[in-house]
């Protein structure tokens, strides 16, 4: 098999891990709805679950990346997909025992198969070719990342959120005969997707245990971390990294909120183009819906943009230099938000939904090009990339906490001030600036 073929493989395998981790990602999303009236969870409890997720990130990145160098890439992604497909099969007996912590523990040990998965594909991906091309392939395999995180909410919605959801009022008024067949069936509607998901991961990784991959990187522990952090461009790629999840994650939880406080609602009644778009998602009359239900439609153009973008953007990346189009799609982001702020309605309903769409490439580019050069010392590199996703976790409740405090409008400068950073690394990176 020529060297060309052998790699086409390897990517289209590696491609498959990344659709995986994206659908099941999302997926867990689906369940948040069920699992707070079977667990009878507060808010607070429910958002521990995304805390659980990204904490997976802060706490097993670096060390995945040191079990990596010890065993190589090929068996570090096998450990990845037996550790998801454990925290798929734990969902079961959680559902069982109605045990919250235990279902947090089922989902940290989910987060930390995807973590081991990340640390170790990104870079391989990088790697499968030229170096000039390892933006525009770890563009187009996050693509399929955002392809699976734009097919698992129908996914759920058919298989998890199907039937009706009572309300925690409701389960109590039910009869102890009832009530208790009534969450044996929630506990089911939980487990069959996830025991599937399981058994659908480990033929993955048996998969994988029986191919060849091609031998790219040194598997042998080669320097330290400190080494690794010597590297400017990396420093700096790390904290681009931080900065853009946390960016996106934080417009992506307030949409909702921002959009009602505009009274967004009122006005998507009132337009026949907007209003056609929510009842083609809703199964009720506008006038019958939630305000929240009908603005919160429109959050789905948030997230595929995303999916789109990185379709183009792995086209735009292989013709032009990556950095270049990394500080252009900054650049645009940036005077998105500002044009939502300066706006009002529709116009700023819609540039703010626009961010996604350049949010698209950020990623996969920001961990290339701070990988540029590292050589031996990628594993321990994309280890440090992967733990900077903690700023999924940490930039939120500081854009919540200035929203509290200031409003929406002023709050936007803080995820400003993200996007700032981004584009002048990626206008360094541009003009050679940083040594490596």
């Amino acid at each position: 098999m020529s060297k060309t073929k052998t790699y086409r493989s390897s990517f289209i395998l590696l491609t498959t891990l990344f659709f995986l981790w994206g659908f099941i990602t999302v997926l867990v999303d689906s369940l948040i709805p069920r699992l707070r009236e079977l667990f009878t969870l507060t808010y607070f409890q429910a958002g521990l679950v995304q805390f659980a997720f990204f904490g997976a990130y802060f706490v097993l990145s670096i060390p995945a990346s040191y079990v990596l160098s010890k065993i190589g890439y090929k068996y570090g992604i096998v450990l990845g997909l037996v550790t998801m497909a454990l925290g798929c099969a734990l969902f079961y007996p959680a559902a069982s025992y109605r045990e919250f912590g235990l279902f947090l523990a089922a989902y940290f040990t989910l987060a930390a198969g995807m973590t081991i998965l990340q640390v170790a594909a990104n870079p391989f991906v990088a790697v499968l070719g030229s170096e000039d091309g390892a933006s525009s392939r770890l563009n187009l395999s996050q693509a399929f990342n955002s392809l699976g995180t734009a097919i698992a909410p129908a996914v759920g919605a058919l298989f998890i959120l199907s039937d009706k959801i009572k309300t925690r009022e409701e389960i109590e008024i039910l009869s102890p005969t009832i009530k208790e067949t009534y969450l044996l069936n929630e506990a089911s509607a939980v487990q069959k997707p996830f025991l599937w998901l399981a058994i659908f991961i480990i033929f993955m990784a048996a998969t994988f245990v029986f191919i060849k991959l091609p031998t790219l990187i040194n598997q042998k522990s080669i320097g330290t971390y400190f080494d690794a952090l010597k590297h400017r461009n990396l420093l700096l790629g790390v904290l681009g990294i931080f900065f853009y999840v946390g960016a996106e994650v934080a417009i992506g939880s307030y949409l909702v909120n921002y959009f009602l406080e505009g009274d967004m609602a009122s006005l998507v009644k009132e337009n026949n183009f907007m209003s056609h778009i929510a009842s083609l998602f809703l199964n009720s009359g506008l006038a019958e819906t939630e305000n929240k239900a009908i603005v919160g439609v429109f959050v789905t153009f948030y997230w595929s943009g995303a999916m789109i973008g990185r379709f183009i953007g792995s086209y735009l990346t292989r013709i032009f230099n990556p950095a270049r189009v990394l500080a252009v799609f900054a650049c645009f982001a940036i005077l998105l938000i500002v044009m939502s702020i300066i706006t009002s309605g529709l116009w700023s309903m819609w540039s703010i939904l626009a961010v996604g769409l350049f949010n698209s490439i950020m990623f996969p580019t920001i961990f290339t090009l701070a990988l540029s050069g590292l050589g031996e010392l990628k594993p321990k590199a994309s280890g440090l990339l992967c733990t900077a996703i903690v700023g999924g976790a940490l930039i939120p409740p500081a854009f919540g906490f200035f929203i509290d405090r200031f409003g929406f409008k002023l709050a936007f400068i803080l995820v400003i001030f993200c996007y700032s950073y981004i584009l002048w690394f990626g206008y360094q990176n541009n003009t050679n600036k940083l040594s490596l």
